[in-house]
């Protein structure tokens, strides 16, 4: 199959010894060997371009390519539970039944957030008491519903400001601080109801340096398990600006102190976004192909218990960004034409420590 290349793109085959045999549906594969358990990306399915689309599809179900996928909405609060106890699955079941039929894990994505809630929860009018017990609910029939092929659950999304304070939404403004503890108890007895192994994650953005964020999200952590609920990973999102990524060593000082906690860590929507266009010239292409290869490394450095990478989706064509942020793009691994870009070279290199050739 033969894509039309966009203007100043070029799907890259380097000559290194590693990139030269690399071709598409490898980087999974790659990152299992090299210790970890996925290289993988978000999909947003179904309801989009995305579930109708052959060749995104032929990609995204490759297991040799993404060993993992995050549902990037469909099991955010507002898709699951629409009314007040009335449940909608089936967004995350064509999900779950796509990765399984690929052998493919999923890390459920989320329940507890901010944002995507539904209307009769934002507009409705709570006491302390009240909001906990919807809280409750959601959390217990979720996880009690899924079990563990849910690989894990993000339970609590970005609950923090920059200053390291919990940011405003309906959870905290009603509950408290509380919200937050209580969010991973109730999972935590979720979890138990089921007799699975479901791992707990808090995910966050801007946890991937050492800051005044971090160190609360650290604190969090500590107060969890001083509580005895519990928490097995953080999700560092690591969604960057092409030329602003934390150097490695700083990637690498937050994630150590994480795992110094005991929990576990994941890239978990890795991406690199181009603040202007244009986003396909030789040297933009290489700057973020190194910012891709210095997130991955850090990864790679701190050892087994960075379980995995995962890009927020592949594709320029499905990103997320442009929509978010406007006049920005180009920050996926593959072009819209479905060409691998350098970032994607950068990668396989990172994953096996070698210098990169491509940035």
């Amino acid at each position: 199959m033969s894509y039309t290349l966009l203007q100043g793109t070029r799907d890259h085959r380097p000559n290194s010894p590693i990139l030269a045999s690399l071709s598409e549906g490898y980087l999974n594969d790659l990152a299992r060997d090299n210790g970890k358990l996925w290289f993988g990306t978000a999909a947003d399915i179904p309801g989009t371009a995305e579930q109708t689309d052959k060749d995104y599809l032929r990609i995204l179900t490759n297991p040799k390519n993404f060993g993992e996928i995050t549902p990037a909405n469909m099991m955010k609060f507002m898709y699951t539970e629409p009314q007040q106890n009335v449940f909608n699955f089936t967004g995350g079941d064509y999900v779950l039944n796509l990765a399984e039929k690929n052998g493919m894990r999923v890390r459920c994505h989320n329940l507890v957030w901010s944002s995507q809630i539904s209307d009769w929860v934002t507009s409705g009018t709570w006491t302390a008491a009240t909001l906990t017990a919807v809280m409750k609910n959601h959390i217990y029939n979720l996880v009690t519903h899924w079990g563990n092929r849910c690989y894990s659950w993000d339970v609590v999304n970005e609950a923090l400001n920059g200053d390291g304070t919990f940011s405003s939404s309906i959870w905290h403004d009603t509950i408290g601080p509380e919200y937050f503890f209580l969010a991973f108890q109730f999972a935590q007895e979720a979890v138990k109801k089921t007799g699975k192994d479901i791992k707990l994650y808090y995910n966050d953005y801007g946890l991937e340096s050492p800051g005044t964020k971090t160190t609360a999200a650290y604190n969090l952590v500590k107060e969890l398990q001083a509580r005895k609920i519990q928490i097995d990973g953080v999700g560092l999102e690591s969604h960057f600006k092409v030329g602003g990524t934390p150097s490695v060593a700083a990637q690498v000082t937050a994630k150590k102190e994480f795992l110094d906690l005991g929990v576990d860590v994941a890239i978990t929507e890795l991406d690199v976004r181009f603040v202007a266009a244009p986003y396909y010239t030789a040297a933009g292409e290489a700057t973020q192909a190194q910012n891709y290869y210095d997130s991955v490394a850090s990864c790679m450095q701190v050892g087994r218990r960075c379980r995995g990478i995962t890009v927020w989706d592949f594709d320029d064509k499905y990103s997320w960004v442009p929509s978010a942020f406007t006049g920005q793009g180009g920050a996926d691994i593959y072009n819209e034409t479905l060409q691998r870009k350098p970032a994607y070279y950068a990668i396989a290199e990172a994953i096996t420590d070698v210098p990169c050739t491509v940035c």
